[in-house]
């Protein structure tokens, strides 16, 4: 029996924008396994949120993603709220969902421009760049920043969408749709993009169930599940808009699903602009928050982000725990992989849009002792104290 040869990818390599690394396994050019490793990049951010108050972890929850910080601080936001039985203003669910949007746009430009880079066609990256720039002027004209728009606040949003500004906001959706339409176009139509997506990296609908895929990665294997539709949250139960799918089951259709989605954004935003009502877009929250517990669950650009928040009736929380969507398709991008050609595995990966910030976790083991397990935290501070002792 012919023995599979093991090709280590990464951590740094030029098709990962993120360390991580791939230990792909392949019988001549194709692919029979693949062990992923993830934590190059832990930073702790769970732990640091334990030593600060719950308005100061806002500036943290922003930071866990460059992408998604609007997705994980009203994630946060949410779950805080409802410790502290809060109602916010309709006007600031409204603002939170256009929010939520344009961030989606310029995510999904973001992963076409990536794909386009990873099959070898850098015009469509060039593309997507310029488009992404109208979508950062829109996030800057509301929120005086182009990424990490600090919008959200416990008890709202910080920042109002002028009556000034709805006009430019207006046009620069109009100007955002006629794009998203090309785009659907170039996936659809384009023969150097369907040559390198379709039929590639097949998840059937059943597995990517089994495996609990989210986000685009589970609609392009035509389930219809998505977090705004099924368990609604800011104003999403009074916005209008369908839940993209496809039944492919492959790259291309994960490529469809993400295109697709910005005319469904570029639709609810432009419902939000007619439909944003009057009010206040914030309310006053205490500082302390009472003992509790609240699990939030957020439709981000990658898929379902869930937050969980423990509070002990003080100002700092006691525990927050943050699943990411990368982290939820970590399994379904192993099985992905399984029986591609080795030049595919860069497309594939792609394909569910990673992000190694959001999912770098760290279990550290001790061996010490003849026997793995894990070490406590008493045990780490110990050593950091230069004590003995381990657990």
């Amino acid at each position: 029996m012919k023995e599979s040869i093991v090709i280590p990818i990464g951590p740094q390599h030029p098709c990962f924008k993120e360390p991580m690394r791939l230990d792909i396994s392949v019988d001549g050019e194709r692919v029979v396994d693949a062990d992923i490793i993830i934590s190059f990049n832990h930073r702790g951010v769970e732990k640091a949120t334990e030593a600060r108050t719950y308005i100061q972890n806002l500036y943290l929850m922003e930071r866990v993603c460059g992408i998604c910080s609007h997705s994980h601080a009203t994630c946060y936001c949410q779950g805080v709220e409802e410790i502290l039985g809060l109602e916010i203003p309709e006007r600031a669910r409204y603002i939170r969902s256009f929010i939520g949007e344009l961030e989606r746009i310029q995510s999904h430009l973001f992963w076409i421009g990536i794909a386009g880079h990873e099959i070898g066609w850098d015009t469509l990256l060039m593309y997507t760049w310029k488009d992404r720039e109208r979508v950062n002027d829109m996030l800057e004209q509301i929120s005086g920043n182009r990424i990490h728009y600090a919008m959200n606040t416990i008890g709202g949003v910080r920042r109002d969408i002028r009556e000034e500004d709805r006009e430019s906001l207006k046009r620069g959706l109009e100007f955002l749709e006629e794009r998203a339409a090309y785009y659907v176009h170039v996936i659809t139509e384009e023969e150097t993009f369907l040559k390198r997506t379709r039929g590639i990296a097949n998840l059937p609908t059943e597995l990517a169930k089994q495996l609990c895929a989210v986000g685009p990665t589970l609609r392009g294997s035509n389930v219809k599940m998505d977090v705004r539709a099924d368990d609604p949250y800011a104003a999403y139960e009074d916005l209008d808009f369908s839940v993209v799918t496809t039944d492919t089951c492959d790259v291309w259709g994960r490529g469809f699903v993400k295109a697709s989605e910005i005319l469904q954004s570029i639709r609810m935003c432009n419902q939000v602009l007619e439909e944003l009502p009057g009010g206040d877009i914030r309310v006053k929250a205490p500082a302390k928050v009472p003992a509790g517990e609240a699990v939030s669950r957020y439709e981000a650009p990658r898929g379902e982000l869930i937050h969980y928040i423990k509070s002990n009736g003080s100002n700092m929380p006691e525990r927050i725990k943050i699943r990411a969507p990368t982290l939820a398709n970590w399994l379904v991008m192993s099985e992905m992989l399984k029986g591609v050609y080795l030049a595919d595995v860069a497309i594939v990966t792609d394909a569910i849009d990673p992000c190694l910030c959001c999912s770098a976790r760290v279990t550290i083991t001790d061996r010490s002792r003849g026997e793995r397990r894990v070490t406590t935290l008493d045990a780490l501070r110990r050593r950091r104290d230069g004590r003995t002792g381990v657990a």
